[in-house]
Parts: C-alpha cells; structure tokens; sequence
C-alpha cells in the first residue's frame, strides 16, 4: 500500500523548491485507480442488484483462499526448528519469531549485520524468496525475526513452503555449533 513520510529541505533555491512541492502535491490524493477500487470497496453491490451473488461469491473465494494460505504458511512455519509463529490475524503476512544458532548471530556480527537480515539475504541468494528482516522493525534487542506474505497463490504455495522450509534447514545446518 501507499506509505507516508516526511521530508526537510534546508538550503534550497525557492524555484526548485516550488517545483518540488507540485511534484509532491500529486501524490496527495490517491490516483483515479485507487480512487475506484475504494468506491468499490466502500459500496459493494445490494442485495436484489444484478452483480450481488456474484460479488458475493467471488468474495468469499478470495478470503477463504487466503484463509487457507495463511493457515499453511503458519502450520510450515511452525515445524521448522527453532521458529514460532502467531496465527495470522487481519493482514496478509506472518511475522515469526527465529532462534538462531549462536554461530550465525556472530558471522552476521561480524559482517556487521543483524542476524535476521543476514537469514533474509541467504533465502533472498539461496531461493529467490524475498522475506523482511525483523531487526528493520526496531523488534526488542537480541531477539531475530522475518515477515513473509501468504500471498503466492494456492497452486504456487506449496512450492514457496518447500523452497523456504529446505533453505531453513540448510541455515540451521550451516551455523550449527
């Protein structure tokens, strides 16, 4: 989604500065897209309108799909050693808990790395799979998580889990004391 932020100008010609702050202007209205797809969300079709039972249906796919990708992701998560992971609860990715072996704390120590970011760039290297670091979430010292979605579809799932679960057990291997 769109993400807010804040910028400081010290020094700056006045001309550019205008020019800049009409470039920023445009962003402060969502564009006529996203302005759509919230008029749509806002005011689904009635009940007795001739798109209802097909809005209906096709809504209750999507969020049971999604239901059932985030319960596979979780349940995968779960098994992996030395990972816990919450039930996902109103947003579309997981945010587990990693227990890390302490020789991977201190090879990413040593690279000057926190130790979840330097997981995420192996799986990144290793598969492919883009997951977030935690440490980017300012998590409470000395403890190393990720966020990954649920969002590859129902077909695709499976092998993300795959792929995830395999490059996790080659970590844990690899940094095992």
């Amino acid at each position: 989604g769109r993400r807010g932020g804040y910028m400081e100008i010290v020094g700056m010609d006045p001309k550019v500065q205008e020019q800049l702050v009409k470039a920023w202007s445009v962003n402060l209205c969502p564009n006529v897209n996203g302005q759509i797809a919230m008029a749509c969300q806002m005011l689904p079709p009635k009940e007795g309108e001739p798109s209802y039972e097909l809005y209906c249906s096709e809504r209750e796919a999507v969020f049971s799909s999604l239901k059932r990708r985030a319960l596979a992701v979780n349940k995968a998560l779960n098994k992996l050693e030395g990972v816990s992971c919450q039930a996902a609860e109103g947003a579309m990715y997981c945010f587990p808990t990693l227990q890390l072996p302490q020789a991977a704390v201190e090879a990413a120590a040593a690279k000057g790395q926190a130790a979840d970011f330097m997981y995420c760039m192996e799986c990144l290297e290793s598969t492919g799979i883009v997951i977030v670091p935690g440490s980017g979430f300012r998590q409470r010292e000395g403890t190393w998580h990720f966020r990954t979605t649920f969002l590859p579809t129902e077909a695709d799932i499976g092998t993300v889990i795959e792929s995830l679960s395999a490059f996790h057990g080659k970590f844990m291997d690899k940094y095992r004391c």
